[in-house]
């Protein structure tokens, strides 16, 4: 079994995974044990995990409806008063089955309840498994400005079986490797060049690479756990990214951008920016370009569109001082943080996602 231990936020990696959970609860010794799910989730995950858990822990099933649109402060008071409603102290156990947004809300519910109960975070999606379960990013979003109420604060642990990968779709799968692609262009060349060439079909590679990707995310927030510094660079080509997704999930004449979607576009506007203020090599950015456009979709932005995602990065977590601050790169695995950028290059990055 593939492992990290600390005190919290373990993480247990296939291989007798279920019973490391078992462990884990036990030690807890929880008063009552809640499982969150969203409807997906519900439908197709739970009969999995009910198998593979003890049957002698006795669970109670909260269901909130799926999507984005959802990581709400109004979906919180909902699971706050029924957690309240059932009864639930501060010996509370919550386990978090599902996406990104399930263990981002879960975990801020948890944090907050009473003041703190234990939470775990069950990641079912690529995109949870690599990215938001671990390193103890909990929250909701604002309207449409993502993440903008939240805390840090890690689960007991985190139990990741790629089991549950066979449950999506293929676009969910592909919104998750956005983010280890992002892994690849802040950490390695070697990194980078696996990922790139790396093929879903092979299960074994998988499991070996979605590993990987856990330890590149852990090592970064473990060195650096409220965000001063180096775990600013998982934020690469997040800053446009989540601008877009927002503006996207605001418009309906737009097509909703899954996460990974929109990030994916971050990236190749970051690595122009890079180019243009770093001196990033150009071959590279065009290899990094075409290797991401190979697997997600191009979508066009009108001039209107591009003037309202830059207002959004006012709402850039980043920012410091009322200045739009982005991570970019000299080379791959050679970044800098808090990195001033005028807004007419960014039109250029646009362009040149554009003609590409």
């Amino acid at each position: 079994m593939k492992k990290i231990l600390k005190e919290r936020g373990s993480v247990y990696g296939n291989k007798e995974t279920w019973e490391s959970l078992i462990k884990e609860i036990e030690n807890i010794n929880p008063s009552k044990v809640f499982i969150l799910t969203d409807t997906n989730t519900h439908n197709y995950c739970l009969p999995y995990f009910k198998e593979k858990i003890s049957t002698a822990i006795q669970l109670e099933v909260l269901t909130i409806s799926e999507g984005e649109l959802h990581k709400t402060i109004t979906t919180c008071v909902t699971l706050w008063e029924t957690l309240s409603e059932k009864n639930a102290d501060r010996k509370t156990l919550l386990i978090n089955l599902g996406g990104g947004v399930v263990t981002d809300l879960g975990g801020f519910v948890a944090s907050t309840y009473k003041r703190g109960i234990e939470f775990i975070n069950i990641p079912t999606s690529l995109l949870a498994m690599v990215d938001a379960s671990v390193g103890g990013k909990n929250g909701v979003d604002l309207g449409v400005i993502k993440n903008q109420v939240g805390i840090i604060r890690n689960p007991k642990c985190v139990i990741i079986d790629t089991h549950f990968l066979t449950t999506l779709p293929k676009e969910q799968i592909t919104s998750g490797f956005a983010e280890m692609l992002k892994h690849g262009l802040i950490t390695s060349e070697e990194y980078w060049q696996r990922t790139r060439a790396f093929n879903f079909e092979n299960t074994s590679e998988t499991d070996a690479l979605i590993w990987d990707s856990v330890l590149i995310k852990n090592n970064v927030v473990t060195e650096d756990p409220t965000e001063q510094g180096l775990r600013k660079t998982l934020n690469y080509g997040h800053t446009l990214g989540h601008a877009i997704e927002s503006y996207c999930l605001e418009h309906s004449d737009k097509k909703t951008l899954l996460h990974g979607e929109a990030i994916a576009i971050g990236l190749i506007l970051a690595t122009y920016l890079s180019v243009e203020l770093l001196s990033f090599p150009k071959q590279k950015m065009n290899e990094i370009t075409t290797t991401i456009l190979h697997h997600f979709p191009k979508v066009t932005f009108t001039e209107n569109d591009i003037e309202e995602i830059i207002k959004l990065l006012i709402y850039d977590k980043k920012n410091s001082n009322g200045k739009v601050l982005f991570v970019l790169l000299h080379a791959i695995g050679k970044h800098k943080v808090n990195c001033e950028v005028p807004n007419d290059l960014i039109y250029k990055a646009f362009e040149y996602y554009k003609n590409h």
